[in-house]
Formats: structure tokens, sequence, C-alpha cells
């Protein structure tokens, strides 16, 4: 949607950007461990979670964590689910299962400490294991009020590359980001990158589809090259479907279509 883009340029990021951004580490960077059992779960699944009074009603939809290592949760302040769009803050929360330890980081500590607990006290009923909960004090801290969203993309993307998929399975982590610069303009830059990417990718695909024609030289609209895939499942263009969710929430498809393969996820915007 035109206005989650739009966040992207200058404003708070709305669920859908934070969750496109976990699904391009998924897409894009993860895939390339494929020995590596780490979550990315989407801000839907971790507002769930902590609204859930017993969180064992979710396991059949949440990823099964049987032999996960670690887990990313986007945290938000939001506490009333009939409100849209509700809550100011985003945190992450990074849960080392194999550890026992949930690291939380917060651009605006101590913010989001109550919610971050909240969910690691949950997420380790879960996986069965009592979870240590770590507020780290020397979490980078963003210098306005509309960045926090943009620190959790970096800082995942940091944690994940630079960290736990470079290490060795003997090497112990250094989870802390003391010290770290995290560059917040330069990082909306990237992410508005990568949707371009998509779009010119989209524009080229669609310039070299040739419609099949039946008989009598009559266009059908479904009959594109290849195999009749239609033109708005082409890569590049991100497709939106909605579905009615809980308490005036919404779940929203995003479809990032590849060469006659489509990828979907579910998230969930605040319509």
């Amino acid at each position: 949607m035109k206005e989650d883009v739009d966040c992207i340029k200058s404003g708070w990021l709305t669920d859908n950007a934070i969750a496109f951004w976990e699904e391009w580490l998924e897409r894009e960077r993860l895939k390339e461990y494929p020995k590596a059992d780490i979550v990315l779960l989407r801000p839907s699944m971790s507002f769930m979670l902590r609204q859930t009074r017993d969180p064992l009603t979710l396991k059949d939809a949440l990823p099964n964590f049987t032999r996960t290592t670690h887990i990313f949760l986007p945290i938000n302040d939001a506490r009333d689910v009939t409100i849209a769009e509700g809550g100011s803050h985003w945190s992450l929360l990074v849960v080392s299962v194999v550890d026992r330890v949930a690291f939380h980081y917060d651009s605006l500590r101590p913010t989001n400490s109550q919610e971050a607990l909240i969910s690691s006290e949950k997420l380790g009923i879960l996986v069965g294991k009592e979870l240590k909960f770590v507020d780290l004090s020397e979490s980078p801290q963003q210098e306005n009020g509309s960045d926090c969203g943009v620190f959790v993309c970096l800082q995942m993307q940091f944690l994940l590359l630079s960290r736990l998929l470079t290490a060795q399975a003997t090497d112990k982590v250094n989870m802390s980001l003391g010290g770290k610069l995290i560059d917040a303009a330069s990082g909306r830059k990237q992410m508005l990158k990568i949707i371009e990417g998509y779009r010119k990718e989209g524009e080229r695909r669609r310039s070299t589809f040739i419609p099949l024609q039946h008989s009598g030289d009559v266009p059908h609209q479904n009959d594109l090259t290849p195999l009749g895939t239609p033109m708005s499942r082409m890569e590049g263009q991100i497709e939106f479907q909605k579905y009615t969710w809980n308490r005036g929430l919404q779940i929203v498809s995003w479809k990032l279509i590849r060469p006659l393969k489509a990828l979907s996820l579910d998230v969930v915007a605040h319509a």
C-alpha cells in the first residue's frame, strides 16, 4: 500500500513495512544458510502472542519451535486491540532458545520493557523453557520520535547476518549492540531501494510478456505467457489481499512474485 511505502520514507513504520523487511531477510539472506533454524516472527504473531492469555492455544498458528535456536520478535507497545494502528513505539526481542535468554533492544529505553517481558514469558511457555529476560542498557538510542521501527529492522539485520549466521556452532555470540551506530536515514534508503528494485523488475517482465490468442485471433485476458501467468502475478508487484481478523485488525497478504513461484506471507495491518 502507498501509506506503507510512504512511512518508510520518513515516518513511523507500520506492521506491513516491518513484516516486508522480515520477508526480504528470509527470502534473500536467510535462505543462504539452509541449516540455520532461526524464526523471524511477524508483528501480527508477536502481538497476538502477548495478547493471548494461554500461549499454548497458539501452537497451531505459530511456527514449530522444536528445533529453533533463535526467535526474533518485533515488539509494539499497543495494548488496546480495538484501536486501529495502536501503539507508538517498536523495539526488538531476540530469544536465544538454546541459551534460554531473551535479549531486549529498545531505542527509547525503558518504553517497551514491560511488553517485551510479557512476550518473553509467554514465548518461554511455548518453547517449554524458562527464559532469562535481559533488557540491554547499551542498546543504541534514537534521536527522534519516528525511527524506532527502522532501528528494529537494522538491528535485526545486523544481529542475524553479522552475529548469528557467521558464528560457529561452538562460538559464544556477543549479542550486545553497545557502541553500534544505527544510521536510520541510510536504512530507509536501503528499504526503498529494495522496493524500487522489485518495481523495476516487474515493469521489465511486463514489457517482455506477449499475450497468447485464441482461435479467431481474439485475445483472452488471462492468456499471458509463460504458462498463462496473469500479469498481476509478476515479480516486483506487491499485491495486497485483506481479511478481517480480530477486533478491527486485518490480515494482509503480501505477495512478492518471482518467475513461476509466488511468495506470500501474512502480516497485520491496522485498518
